[in-house]
């Protein structure tokens, strides 16, 4: 089946997001949509995805023109939208998750299990996917919930995808398990558009992009043609300032310390220090515990034994109160589940946590945060019409940034960073990465935690990897690359390799 989009136009009102937009894509061919947040990707999906109606310009299926009132019809054409949060349900197995609005009933209107059961199985089979579909989908990792998404595209007969962001919560392992999967369905002459910040995924996957700006298509060919170098300059406008990792580091005293920090079945005997002024990368793979030893060090949660010093002060920290007069802030990974409060608006989300510092008698005084809050604004970059729009209405990026404000508005000794560049563009992943460098610049110790070996490398001072709930190694100066960061993260030791 082949897709054209032509001359699509979309408006908000007076905003313009859509602006004479074309694409297409072709049975069994991968195509990229790139641009920066706000860049109008999502409104040209939910256009061809029927979640919004166009302005003007037109859609071809096979060369006839169709128009799409509601999600729907554009299934019943044959596409199928994977949205970046998954529309699964954890408490029903897999076979009944694929049939969701779709039931297969017996003659006397009960659920058929047996034949749901059975069509699973038997597309699972034709895609050499290793699950069991009475399997519940929640002892499923995010790979497999992506592939259960993808698999029930394929039994509504989807002959074109579109998947958004699908490997941004995935570690290196199940991304090369989601890309088998959709070499799978290329293999099955499956279109596939593909919505990704993730540059070096894009060469190693894609057959062609789009690139769109300010709502407009400014680039478009073959993938092989083009470097990761220019695919970001498309998206940006210009040639992108990467800055390097600061070669010269003055650190000053030691601002924690952990010793002998464990916890049964998730993390055993972790020391590590951290000093003032300092970037120090916490690495590894799926299951190696970091997010989890950041929890208790935080107070989310609580570790069996161990010790915590900051500042030589020995700490107990079981809750977040404790942490946050301690001098620590934390930006969570999953900013969608973890972060942002979304029925609150921008400014709310960048006060909260300090409510209770500066209310009297348990009214909030809103016009001292909204004066911490434009500060902030202007230092970090915010990108926003009004602090008082929601919090969805922000680019990822800007909802990242907005986070950030909320933990650095407690006036953070330590800032622990888990995935700080989760889901954002690669414009503003330089902006996060200059502001994480300004605040070390300043005397702040900085946890950066991050599964990308590059960013890693790219942000960092030293880094700690871990493996299997331990410290595997450390590499700093001459051995922070990303080669080094693998072995460890793989449980090699780097002084083993034979040169």
């Amino acid at each position: 089946m082949s897709i054209e989009l032509r001359d699509i136009y979309k408006s908000f009102g007076s905003n313009e997001v859509l602006k004479g937009v074309n694409l297409s894509v072709e049975d069994g061919e991968i195509c990229a949509l790139i641009g920066e947040n706000g860049a109008g990707k999502s409104t040209l999906m939910n256009i061809l995805g029927g979640v919004i109606k166009k302005d003007s310009g037109k859609i071809l299926i096979d060369g006839k023109e169709v128009d799409f009132n509601r999600p729907i019809e554009a299934i019943e054409n044959g596409i199928s939208f994977i949205h970046q949060e998954l529309n699964l349900i954890n408490d029903l197995p897999i076979y009944e998750n694929m049939f969701i609005g779709r039931e297969i009933k017996n003659t006397s209107g009960l659920l058929n299990h047996k034949e749901m059961y059975l069509r699973t199985k038997k597309i699972f089979e034709d895609m050499n996917i290793n699950l069991d579909p009475k399997t519940m989908v929640r002892d499923l990792d995010i790979s497999y919930k992506q592939i259960v998404e993808i698999t029930r595209a394929m039994i509504m007969n989807a002959k074109t995808i579109i998947m958004d962001e699908p490997t941004t919560s995935l570690t290196e392992k199940e991304i090369k398990r989601v890309f088998e999967m959709m070499l799978n369905l290329k293999k099955h002459k499956v279109g596939i558009i593909y919505i990704s910040h993730k540059l070096n995924e894009i060469k190693e996957i894609c057959d062609k992009y789009y690139c769109l700006r300010d709502g407009y298509l400014v680039s478009e060919g073959l993938v092989r043609e083009v470097s990761t170098d220019d695919l970001a300059m498309f998206m940006v406008g210009h040639i992108l300032d990467i800055k390097e990792n600061r070669k010269e580091v003055k650190l000053g005293d030691e601002i924690l310390r952990v010793e002998n920090y464990s916890k049964k079945n998730t993390f055993n005997d972790i020391d590590f220090s951290l000093y003032k002024g300092e970037i120090l990368g916490f690495t590894g793979l799926l299951g190696d515990g970091r997010s989890e030893l950041f929890q208790c060090i935080c107070g989310i949660d609580k570790q069996d034994y161990g010790k915590l010093f900051i500042e030589e002060e020995l700490c107990n920290i079981d809750s977040v109160v404790k942490a946050i007069n301690m001098g620590i802030g934390y930006l969570p990974k999953n900013r969608k589940e973890n972060g942002i409060i979304k029925d609150m608006n921008i400014l709310e989300n960048a006060s909260i946590v300090v409510w209770p510092k500066y209310s009297k008698r348990g009214l909030i005084n809103f016009k001292l945060h909204r004066e911490i809050f434009r500060d902030q604004v202007k230092s970090l970059r915010i990108k926003m019409i009004k602090e008082t729009d929601n919090i969805n209405n922000l680019s990822g990026g800007n909802q990242q940034k907005v986070i950030l404000a909320k933990w650095l508005a407690t006036n953070p000794k330590i800032m622990i960073l888990d995935n700080p560049t989760q889901g954002v563009d690669v414009g503003a992943k330089e902006d996060i990465y200059d502001i994480i460098r300004n605040l070390a610049d300043k005397g702040m110790g900085i946890i950066v935690l991050s599964s990308e070996a590059q960013e890693i490398v790219r942000l960092c001072d030293r880094a700690i990897v871990m493996y299997h709930g331990k410290i595997q190694g450390e590499v700093s100066k001459d051995t922070l690359n990303e080669h080094d960061i693998m072995k460890l993260a793989t449980g090699s030791n780097i002084k083993s390799e034979v040169s």
